[in-house]
């Protein structure tokens, strides 16, 4: 039976590409028409029996298997049609689903991933692994990846349009963060109170934009970081940096990948290390992009992508009472660049015992030295914000830090490492394992909160 047909029967062989860009197109976009028919001939997701899902897998695999051959070839060459010869700089989001209409099944379409998004995680077709794979392609490219990365530094539309009014205001509050220019430091607060500050995508998009703000208003000299007060019974009215990644949205399938997880990794994280480039023409780096030091105030905990943010900040305070913690272990996922860059602060064993062990943090531990700057009573958390704001507000600072942030994670460096993260990452968040963790918490949580009801 041809890979075309519904229903059972072998899958034609993967096409092998030729080198030739058109009738590789072609081929691909006929092989990969055949294994959606063969999807759609299956159940929906949640009604398969194990045969129907052992189909759907063979059928994924194959059409995997083709894209990444097709991709191996004409990586390059899809990324300069997409670009104009590298000559528009189009955004991630725009990237992927540019392709998908420029170059039939190479990954899905806005159609197909509005689908995925009615469905929890669990019962989605995995979609963004193939997104994932597209991603890692273009990240792998030296030429395009580098052109990416650049693309992904610049400033949004949506700060650009807010910008105007916050140097005039020196103030604005979106959904999930307010910021707030005090003196010569942006103030920077998470306020998705009901989520313990945890991240969704929201709150990516908030705290992108905010990030660029701070980075293009001219007065401020300094960033700084810090939790909002929360709702959550055991937390109210503390304030709390961030619990990580929202793994309720993650089991509701509402943490997109090419948006969330890669997204931020190549948004207002790499913007936080780099600074945002403002200049498209070639040549010094430090005449296209300005960037600035940026401090971390800690407050209760910081969680997974909490902790991840510590790792590119000039200076982290603590609170005496806070911890840290990656539960990669836990979540089944991996920690961002969590990877990458804790081993160069703690070393490989500290790191390894944190990431693969779950070890936890507190601040007065002495290993917490190897992330946080300073340590102090909940009272003196303001106080030690304003001196190391004063400590870093000097001209010199933002030159050193760029120097550091060159010797330390070379660009090439960050780019293979974002390029093999995308594919593993996409493959995790619907690896069996996680989605049975993410199941269990989220039916404990509802097991909580129907016990408080009755008690009321």
């Amino acid at each position: 039976m041809s890979a075309g047909a519904p229903g059972g029967g072998s899958l034609d062989p993967v096409p092998e590409p030729t080198g030739g860009i058109e009738a590789d197109v072609r081929r691909l976009a006929e092989y990969i028409g055949g294994t959606e028919r063969r999807l759609a001939a299956l159940p929906p997701v949640p009604d398969r029996a194990p045969h129907d899902r052992d189909r759907a897998v063979a059928v994924h695999v194959r059409a995997r298997r083709a894209r990444r051959a097709f991709l191996a070839r004409h990586t390059e060459t899809v990324y300069g049609v997409l670009t104009d010869g590298l000559t528009r700089p189009v955004r991630l989001a725009d990237l992927v689903y540019e392709a998908a209409d420029r170059f039939p099944g190479l990954v899905p379409t806005r159609a197909q991933m509005a689908a995925e998004r009615r469905f929890v995680q669990a019962e989605k077709e995995g979609r963004e692994i193939d997104q994932g794979i597209f991603c890692g392609a273009v990240l792998r490219s030296p030429t395009a990846g580098r052109h990416l990365v650049e693309t992904m530094l610049r400033p949004t539309p949506r700060a650009r349009t807010l910008l105007d009014g916050f140097r005039t205001e020196g103030r604005i509050e979106l959904d999930t963060v307010y910021l707030e220019r005090r003196g010569v430091a942006g103030h920077i607060e998470f306020r998705n109170a009901a989520r313990l500050n945890a991240e969704d995508d929201r709150l990516i998009a908030d705290l992108e934009t905010a990030v660029d703000l701070v980075l293009l208003d001219d007065v401020i000299k300094v960033g700084v970081l810090r939790g909002g007060t929360v709702d959550h019974p055991k937390y109210r009215g503390r304030r709390v940096f961030s619990a990580g990644v929202n793994l309720t949205d993650l089991r509701d399938g509402r943490i997109s990948f090419v948006e969330f997880l890669l997204g931020r990794e190549l948004g207002y994280v790499n913007k936080m290390l780099r600074g945002l480039l403002t200049a498209p023409s070639p040549g010094d780096g430090r005449e296209r992009s300005v960037g600035k030091p940026w401090i971390g105030a800690v407050d209760t905990f910081a969680i997974g992508g909490g902790m991840q943010l510590l790792l590119v900040l000039d200076h982290v305070i603590a609170e005496e009472n806070a911890y840290l913690s990656l539960p990669a272990a836990e979540e089944g996922i991996v920690p961002g660049l969590g990877n990458l860059r804790l081993t160069r602060l703690t070393g490989a064993r500290l790191a390894r015992q944190v990431v693969l062990g779950g070890r936890r943090i507190a601040a007065t531990e002495p290993e917490a030295r190897y992330v946080c700057d300073t340590v102090v009573p909940a009272e003196d958390m303001d106080g030690a914000v304003d001196r190391a704001v004063e400590a870093l507000r000097a001209p010199a600072v933002s030159a050193n830090r760029h120097m550091l942030t060159v010797a330390e994670e070379p660009l090439d460096l960050y780019r293979a490492y974002l390029a093999e993260f995308a594919v593993v990452q996409a493959e995790r968040t619907y690896a069996p394992d996680v989605l049975a963790k993410v199941e269990r918490r989220w039916q404990e949580r509802e097991r909580r909160r129907a016990a408080r009801g009755s008690v009321r």
